[in-house]
């Protein structure tokens, strides 16, 4: 199963730099939590975490492994308005969502944000979609493509880095810290 193959990588590499912008006991939401990895992490890091996760069986993986609250839902369609925390974490969150479809997503999930507020959302680097042997379409991103996209909702790039993923495979993974301007 993909969180068993997940959970023991090591986050730091990518959850450090949005760690280092908040102040401590930030509120911080992990929309697509999954297992609970970066709950964890970030929980143990002297944050107040609270998980959004699609599947019921993971959002309870994440209950247990982190020991918090997580809110079951589908982030299409969810309010997020109705949440004000000080960062959000898309960590391979919105790799699925349809490029038509992602704008739209984007801008509700980041209405849980005031200004200034930071989002760290990680996007596979490529062209085009791809679907895997599991049959999960992922949809690739350019570096400026997606940069300009985050300009046109009034967020700044803070922090930008590329990695090869830690499961294996060749995929790249783009990861953003961006900052909700005022």
């Amino acid at each position: 199963m993909y969180h068993e193959k997940t959970f023991s990588i090591d986050p730091s590499s990518f959850l450090e730099p949005l760690a280092r912008r908040l102040p401590a006991e930030a509120f911080i939401l992990d929309v697509g939590c999954g297992s609970g990895r970066d709950l964890l992490w970030m929980k143990n890091k002297g944050f107040e975490v609270i998980g959004f996760e699609r599947s019921p069986e993971l959002a309870e993986l994440a209950r247990e492994n982190a020991g918090c609250e997580v809110i079951e839902g589908d982030f299409e369609t969810y309010d997020f308005s109705s949440i004000l925390v000080d960062g959000v974490m898309l960590i391979g969150a919105l790799v699925h969502t349809p490029y038509e479809r992602f704008a739209e997503v984007f801008k509700n999930i980041t209405a849980a944000l005031p200004k200034h507020g930071n989002v760290l959302i990680t996007l596979k680097e490529g062209s085009g979609s791809r679907t895997d042997s599991d049959n999960r379409t992922f949809y690739l991103w350019q570096d400026q493509k997606a940069r300009e996209m985050f300009d046109t909702f009034g967020f700044e790039v803070r922090d930008f880095s590329k990695a090869v993923s830690k499961t294996g495979s060749n995929d790249v993974w783009m990861s953003y810290v961006l900052d909700k301007a005022g």
